[in-house]
């Protein structure tokens, strides 16, 4: 996909005004909606591999950075999982129609099952519905469970004390600034707490060699969904970004399911 299909989407008021960065792409549906992982963007790996099938395929899909992501505006340490979540809302409205299949990569997994609850809370009004979710080792609840509960008393204390900490980071130069803004926020949007109710079918990739979001996880969040359509993918050596060519093609067959 060119760069020529890239726009810009305004949304939020006075200083909370920013421009989201989209990439989207006509063609049949059901329609691709992508969501990204933590401090990735729409030109990784796995996201342009989705583009690149649905060109072939003729099917529609949908790209996009979050605030402080990639080519949109922003600060990343003014985000948060509602901040976030807002966002992903405002794409599938503007950007989508009919029948979606929303594919979702780590903290996008979280999003995705959060974008389906809010659209069931409003009666899924609006141009466009969910029909199947694909979920990439999904995060559910990382900012709690995977963060703060694995956090030391001394990380704990410089984020009480400084509102940020500078998370080292296995995939970049430069560590991850996680905000106590982040960490409390995330604490108004947790699932595994109960069931959860997605009315569509649901497919899990998730590596058991995975650093980030271990596969117990992921079979945690099997288990509270409510949906009896759910297949979870254990792949034996996979990492957490599962963006091998095997992966790709994994990913990509469970997309093409729909």
């Amino acid at each position: 996909m060119s760069d020529n299909s890239l726009k810009f989407l305004h949304i939020g008021e006075a200083t909370e005004r920013r421009a989201i960065a989209v990439r989207a792409q006509g063609g049949a549906a059901p329609g691709l909606l992508w969501l990204g992982g933590y401090k990735s963007d729409m030109k990784g790996t796995k996201a342009q591999a989705l583009a690149d099938w649905a060109a072939r395929e003729g099917r529609a899909c949908v790209r996009f950075d979050y605030s402080g992501h990639g080519e949109s505006e922003g600060a990343f340490t003014d985000g948060t999982i509602g901040r976030w979540l807002g966002e992903s809302l405002a794409v599938f409205d503007a950007c989508c129609s009919g029948p979606q299949i929303v594919i979702g990569s780590s903290m996008g997994g979280w999003l995705a099952l959060l974008m389906v609850r809010a659209l069931q809370r409003r009666g899924q009004a609006g141009p466009a519905h969910v029909a199947g979710l694909v979920l990439i080792a999904p995060a559910v609840d990382f900012t709690e469970e995977l963060m703060w509960k694995r956090f030391t008393p001394a990380i704990k204390q410089e984020l009480e004390t400084k509102g940020v900490w500078a998370r080292p980071s296995e995939y970049s130069s430069e560590p991850y600034l996680v905000t106590r803004q982040l960490i409390e926020e995330g604490r108004n949007h947790l699932l595994l707490g109960g069931m959860i109710e997605t009315g569509c079918p649901v497919r899990i990739l998730q590596g058991v060699e995975d650093p980030d979001v271990p596969w117990r996880h992921a079979v945690e969040l099997t288990s509270r969904l409510a949906c009896d359509d759910v297949v979870l993918t254990l792949v034996k050596d996979g990492d957490h970004r599962l963006s091998r060519p095997e992966d790709i093609e994994r990913f990509i067959r469970a997309v093409a399911e729909f």
